[in-house]
């Protein structure tokens, strides 16, 4: 995302959100006992606005930016970024699932977080490694993802059907330092400015209710 500043002009308010008045909840959520603490992990391009969206969120405790799909010897920014490892630009999110369940999460996720259409893109940036992913860590995640994918598709919901993956989580490796908190840190960064503070402002209009006061 660090090379892609040329085309942000062109490109700036390109995520595309649901054109639907109202963006649908799953009908399928988790089941069963919940416990006290979850984590899911979503891919939805560059990880610095993925990570803030989250943030946001009533329950949600932890969000820590990083590489999934790939392995541990290459989750490394530089050599991600060649699209050649298997990884994608991910987060790791920490919730209680008596306070905001995994279906809201991928409620924001595929409604404000990014585009779910877009493949192996997201906005100004291309390649695998910004592809949209859910990856699972149990076969109830992976249950509620699919049919949700499903449940969105069949109602048309966006302009165009969803691409996202969905795998299992074979690993999640922390990102650099400098990538933690980018948002909160940097946020009058021309990138952030244009592709990722719309997509707060985007949530706080959506879904007040869940943002954290």
């Amino acid at each position: 995302m660090l090379k892609s500043f040329s085309r942000l002009l062109v490109l700036a308010g390109a995520v595309m959100l649901s054109r639907a008045a109202e963006f649908p909840a799953p009908a399928v959520d988790m089941s069963g006992a919940v416990p006290r603490q979850a984590v899911a992990v979503f891919a939805g391009g560059c990880f610095w606005g993925v990570d803030a969206v989250f943030k946001q969120l009533r329950g949600v405790s932890d969000v820590v930016s990083g590489y999934a799909g790939g392995n541990e010897s290459t989750a490394h920014y530089e050599m991600v970024g060649t699209g050649r490892t298997g990884h994608a630009e991910s987060v790791q999110v920490t919730f209680n699932p008596s306070q905001i369940t995994y279906g809201k999460l991928l409620q924001v996720f595929f409604s404000v977080a990014h585009d779910p259409t877009e493949l192996n893109r997201q906005g100004p940036d291309e390649g695998t490694q910004y592809r949209s992913a859910i990856f699972y860590n149990s076969d109830e995640q992976k249950r509620v993802a699919e049919a949700y994918i499903q449940q969105l598709n069949g109602a048309k919901v966006f302009r165009h059907p969803i691409v996202t993956q969905v795998a299992p989580l074979k690993g999640f490796y922390p990102a650099e330092e400098y990538h933690q908190n980018f948002i909160e840190r940097n946020p009058n960064y021309p990138y952030v400015v244009y592709n990722d503070l719309p997509k707060l402002e985007q949530l706080k209009k959506k879904y007040p209710d869940l943002v954290k006061r």
